[in-house]
C-alpha cells in the first residue's frame, strides 16, 4: 500500500540527469559539426566543461565565438551560421544516440517505472532540442515508448530566458495545472537546481555528473551519486540518508512533506 502524501509529479532534466550525454555526445557533435562546416574549432573536454556554464547549444557556440574571436568570412551571418551549426550538431548527436553510443543514468529507469507505476506524473524540464530528448528516450531498449511516459516534454527554445531561470519550469507547472509545492526536480547542474528553486520547486540533485560535480548544491533538498538500483546503490552525498538503497517515491514524497512542516 503506498504511502505517498505529497508527491504529485517528478520533474526531470536529461543532460547529465537522465543519462550522461555531455561529455561523450554532445561535445563530440559539436566537433564533428564544426568538422563539417570546414571550421577548426575543437572542444576539448576542459573548453567545453567551461561552456557549460552556458546554457543552451546555441547560447555555447556564439559565446565561444565571443571568447575566441573567431574570424569570420564577411559575408557570413552569425545568426544563420550558429543556428545551422546547431542544426548539424542535433543530427550527429541524434545519431550517436541510435547507434546506442549513450545509455540512462543507474536507477533513472527503475525510477520511471515506478513512477508510472503508482501514477505519479512526469515531465521533461531541459534546455536541449526535442529532437535530443526524443531520441534518448527512444533508444531505450528496454522500454519501447518510453517518451509516451511523460505528460509534458518541455525543451530547447520553448521558454524566454534558459536555466538558471525558472521559466521552464513554470511552463511544465503551468501547462500541467500542478502547484510546485507537490512536485520534485531531479537535476545534475547548479544551474538547474537554481532553475528548480526559482519556480518554488524542492530538487534532488544527482552527481557526480562529468562537470558538475564540484558545483555549489547548498539549496537542494537532496544530493546523491545516483539515482541507485541493484547494481548501484544510491550514496548521499548532502542531506538526510533514509536507510536504503535507492532515491524512491516514499524519499521523493517525505522530502516535500517535510519541506512543507519546516
Amino acid at each position: 500500500m503506498s504511502t505517498i502524501q505529497r508527491l504529485q509529479a517528478i520533474l526531470f532534466d536529461v543532460d547529465g540527469t537522465i543519462a550522461e550525454t555531455e561529455r561523450d555526445g554532445h561535445r563530440v557533435a559539436f566537433n564533428a559539426a564544426f568538422a563539417d562546416f570546414g571550421l577548426d574549432w575543437v572542444w576539448d573536454v576542459e573548453r567545453y566543461g567551461a561552456l557549460l556554464s552556458v546554457t543552451g547549444g546555441k547560447e555555447r557556440i556564439r559565446r565561444y565565438i565571443e571568447e575566441e574571436s573567431c574570424p569570420l568570412p564577411h559575408d557570413v551571418d552569425v545568426d544563420s551560421l550558429v543556428r545551422r551549426l546547431h542544426q548539424r550538431k542535433t543530427e550527429h548527436y541524434v545519431s550517436l544516440v541510435e547507434h546506442g553510443a549513450i545509455g540512462l543514468r543507474p536507477g533513472v529507469l527503475r525510477l520511471l517505472r515506478a513512477a508510472r507505476g503508482a501514477g505519479v506524473r512526469m515531465a521533461i524540464a531541459t534546455t536541449t532540442t526535442p529532437d535530443n530528448v526524443l531520441a534518448l528516450l527512444g533508444s531505450v531498449t528496454e522500454e519501447p515508448g518510453l517518451a509516451d511516459w511523460f505528460e509534458e516534454i518541455a525543451a530547447g527554445d520553448v521558454v524566454p530566458a534558459k536555466k538558471p531561470a525558472g521559466d521552464i519550469y513554470d511552463l511544465v507547472l503551468s501547462t500541467m495545472g500542478l502547484s510546485p509545492e507537490y512536485c520534485v526536480a531531479i537535476e545534475d547542474s547548479a544551474n538547474g537546481l537554481k532553475s528548480a528553486k526559482a519556480a518554488g520547486i524542492d530538487c534532488v540533485v544527482v552527481t557526480p555528473s562529468v562537470y558538475s560535480a564540484d558545483e555549489d548544491f547548498s539549496g537542494a533538498a537532496l544530493v546523491v551519486d545516483c539515482l541507485g538500483d541493484e547494481q548501484q546503490p544510491a550514496r548521499v552525498i548532502r542531506g538526510q540518508p533514509w536507510g536504503g538503497n535507492d532515491v524512491g517515491l516514499e524519499v521523493l514524497d517525505r522530502l516535500i512533506t517535510q519541506t512543507v512542516k519546516a
